[in-house]
């Protein structure tokens, strides 16, 4: 089987590049970048090729850059799926509620099926619902997920328990970042919002009055609400749209047990 470093050197002698015209055209891309990191000089070259020598990550990139080449593609040359990001981030559940950025090659985490099944049944959708159990149809838009991101509830983060359950994935649309003041009959129906602040994100039902923004946490959790001088000391990244729940069950711990966080410095 051809090693990447043999490979490499094929499509260079296609291209019928020289040591000297790679290096030269690789300290161009070093120069526009402002990294050295970026330059590959002859000797080095000829490790990659010869001796089976691990590029650099910068080093890769003028590669593909100088070959035309795609690199994810080069990636798994080297035994690096990109593709399989996503499901690899899924494996480590964090305790810290978190943005989730994994995307496939620019694209939604999660695609909806191309082969016509009917969405509105129950459908196996490999390793995520695996992992996930039933995924909401939302999750699956690709086009709707383009103005979507995605949250990861942490595993010690019980401030929505039980309408988000620790663990959960979200869905959050950024285009509704405005605090809703009213419009809704239930608990179901009142807005959950996800936002950063200094020490980290939260997910919770928000209220705006007088320049503070007030994080009320469902009251199964037992979490206080917190006051912060809004937008200086926190900001609405956007409304949670959609949740994922993990099918392990973790027991809920006793209410006196769970820790109460520290008060806002807005109050």
């Amino acid at each position: 089987m051809e090693r990447p470093g043999e490979k490499l050197k094929h499509i260079r002698e296609r291209l019928k590049l020289t040591y000297r015209e790679v290096e030269r055209a690789s300290l161009e891309i070093a120069r526009r970048r402002g990294n050295t990191g970026f330059a590959i000089a002859l000797s080095r070259l000829a490790d990659i090729e010869n001796k089976g020598t691990l590029p650099t990550v910068h080093r890769l990139y003028s590669l593909c850059a100088i070959y035309r080449l795609d690199f994810p593609e080069v990636l798994r040359w080297y035994g690096v799926p990109p593709e399989n990001l996503v499901n690899e981030a899924l494996q480590f559940r964090h305790g810290a509620t978190h943005l989730f950025d994994v995307q496939r090659d620019g694209e939604a985490p999660l695609s909806p099926p191309e082969d016509g099944r009917d969405l509105e049944k129950t459908i196996y959708l490999g390793h995520i619902a695996a992992r996930w159990g039933r995924v909401p149809i939302a999750f699956l838009n690709a086009v709707e997920a383009r103005r979507h991101r995605y949250g990861f509830i942490g595993l010690e983060d019980w401030s929505m328990y039980p309408l988000v359950q620790p663990g959960s994935l979200v869905l959050i649309d950024e285009t509704r970042r405005r605090i809703a003041s009213g419009g809704w009959t239930h608990e179901y129906d009142r807005p959950i919002y996800f936002l950063e602040h200094r020490q980290g994100y939260l997910c919770a039902w928000c209220s705006l009055a007088d320049g503070r923004l007030l994080v009320q946490p469902h009251p199964a959790s037992h979490y206080p609400a917190r006051a912060y001088i809004y937008p200086t000391q926190i900001d609405v990244i956007g409304q949670v749209v959609a949740v994922a729940t993990a099918l392990e069950s973790r027991r809920r711990r006793h209410a006196r047990n769970a820790p109460v966080p520290a008060r806002s410095p807005g109050l």
